[in-house]
């Protein structure tokens, strides 16, 4: 999804003390023991936040931020450091400690995020402090880039994709590779799942917690899971919502992210043609086959943007991707959509743009992405922050990238991704007509790339922790709902499974169901039983809609 936009293997890791030697991108990583910090690490841990009013324009006035400063590089803290922005929002009434939340995708801003969509969060604010980060590389902890025109993901979802000839395409992707290593810094070599987790105990410790409370969407079930494997003693109240796999290669999360949306899709064209005002009619048969047809025909005349370049329909089966994840979406979807099909203006279609590339990617639409949280550092750049302003164009995208292929162990071939490319080809068109070839670039975005860790896919299972309540919502179309329970299954007897039977990715926005038994555990410790349900909310339908992307919900961020 790109997290939505939220993935490939996810981690645990084995709960035995002692040093265990990985390999990220490379470079030997050794994990936490479960006790006390590895020598070297102790300066890290004795920080405390000094915690003050967020500057900037349009902030929230009850947000504050401060930042934690941590190594570079753990196998070699004095190396380097990073400092990574923080924003919470302060304990009503007497603070029991704090949770700290993960939006997911990997690449999204948790501090834009907390800024622009922290309502849906103040019922935590009853006994914690509700606390959220930018991860290594992503938002205002040393983004990274790659830079003008160097975005892989453009090369692979080009209208000149040409699978019968893919040494070319191959070439492309490496030099794309290339030059995003070049703008990101020394953070790309250390911006995988495995050094975040890290990271995370660093905040826990410079919180005064003496465990990790936390509530993790897509992306963020795999961070938390990693977490749970290298510090199982550490976890405290622990959620996951939209369970990521933890073992299944790109090619399968590929198809699986194909078929997911199929389904979605699917059902929203369900919804649309009992509508009159469908783009697609109201013969719900013809409409899948106008949709298909529709996304054919901009791949062969891809249409012109008020921004300049073009509209294929690659960059459509991306828009509706993304606006997909949230059924709140969907009138605005539809008439996104409608000026599409009869007036060629694509702004509609647009306001979704960038999403969906990765299963388990994030929680937030990237409709609500342009414009930042104006949120700057005082005086400018300092401490390593850099003012939200500043933060690339491309971070968000670039850091799910990184993110995804430090995470990943599988590289294959030239030769290999020529043999296969073809037979992938028509496995991704077979699991949809709309999703099949967008999805197929997920297999190649890695290409050119060093070779992640399999740490995730081989050490995060069976871990000792108190009880971790995964969600797991039927109709998800980025984190399937069998992820959840494999990885149920994965994690071992700790995981207690709540089945949420709506759609949409993830259940805490969208189901009040969900929203209330979270937080009971989270706030009381009230797990609810393994195996136990949520209903589907009522859907309603928008009967008087405003003019395209003007509002959607904050769907789930």
């Amino acid at each position: 999804m790109l997290a939505k936009l939220s993935t490939r293997p996810a981690v645990r890791k084995c709960a035995g003390a002692g040093a265990l030697t990985l390999t990220l991108l490379g470079s030997g990583l050794p994990a936490a023991a479960a006790d006390e910090p590895r020598p070297g690490l102790s300066r890290f841990y004795k920080q405390r936040i000094a915690w003050a009013a967020c500057d900037g324009a349009g902030v929230p006035r009850d947000l504050q931020c401060g930042k934690v400063t941590v190594p570079l590089d753990y196998a070699h803290p004095g190396a380097g450091t990073l400092d990574l922005a923080l924003a919470r929002y302060r304990a009503t009434g007497v603070s029991r400690g704090s949770v700290l939340l993960n939006f997911g995708g990997p690449g999204g801003s948790g501090v834009h995020e907390l800024a622009t969509g922290g309502k849906q969060f103040m019922d935590l604010t009853n006994g914690y402090d509700v606390v959220t980060f930018d991860p290594r590389g992503v938002g205002r902890s040393s983004p990274v880039s790659c830079g003008e025109g160097g975005d892989q993901t453009s090369v692979a979802t080009g209208q000149n994709l040409d699978i019968s000839r893919p040494l070319p395409l191959l070439k492309r992707l490496r030099q794309a590779a290339d030059q995003c290593a070049r703008n990101s810094g020394p953070v790309l070599a250390h911006i995988g799942t495995v050094d975040a987790a890290r990271d995370l105990d660093v905040m826990r410790q410079a919180l005064g917690d003496s465990k990790l409370n936390y509530l993790g969407f897509s992306y963020g079930t795999r961070l938390g899971a990693v977490y749970a494997a290298q510090f199982p003693h550490r976890v405290g109240r622990m959620t996951l919502d939209g369970v990521d796999t933890l073992t299944e290669p790109l090619s399968e999360q590929g198809v699986a992210g194909a078929e997911g949306l199929q389904t979605a899709l699917d059902d929203f064209l369900d919804w649309c043609t009992t509508d009159i005002a469908c783009p697609f009619g109201r013969d719900r048969r013809m409409a899948g086959s106008q949709v298909v047809r529709l996304v054919r025909s901009l791949d062969r005349d891809p249409v012109p943007t008020d921004f300049g370049g073009s509209f294929s329909g690659q960059d459509l089966a991306g828009a509706i991707g993304s606006a997909l994840y949230s059924e709140e979406l969907w009138p605005t979807l539809e008439r996104a959509l409608a000026s599409l099909v009869d007036d060629g203006d694509t702004r509609g279609v647009l306001g979704f743009s960038a999403g969906a590339f990765w299963p388990g990617g994030g929680l937030t639409p990237p409709v609500r992405r342009p414009g930042g949280d104006g949120i700057r550092a005082a005086g400018g750049r300092h401490g390593g922050l850099v003012d939200s302003a500043d933060v690339p164009a491309d971070n968000l995208p670039a850091a799910l990238l990184a993110i995804n292929c430090a995470d990943d162990p599988d590289r294959p071939s030239d030769t290999q991704l020529t043999k296969d490319l073809k037979s992938l080809r028509a496995a991704y068109d077979q699991a949809s007509p709309v999703f099949g070839r967008f999805k197929l670039t997920q297999l190649l975005m890695c290409y050119g790339r060093p070779k992640g860790t399999s740490y995730i896919r081989d050490r995060v299972k069976d871990v000792d922790t108190a009880k971790l309540l995964l969600v797991g919502t039927r109709g998800d179309p980025a984190t399937p709902y069998r992820w959840t329970e494999e990885t149920a299954r994965r994690l071992g007897a700790a995981a207690v499974v709540l089945d949420n039977r709506s759609d949409g990715h993830t259940g805490y926005s969208s189901s009040r169901c969900v929203h209330r038994k979270v937080d009971d555990f989270l706030l009381y410790g009230s797990l609810p039983a393994d195996g136990s349900s949520c209903p589907a909310d009522r859907r309603v339908r928008t009967s008087t809609p405003g003019p395209p992307g003007d509002g959607g919900p904050a769907a789930n961020g």
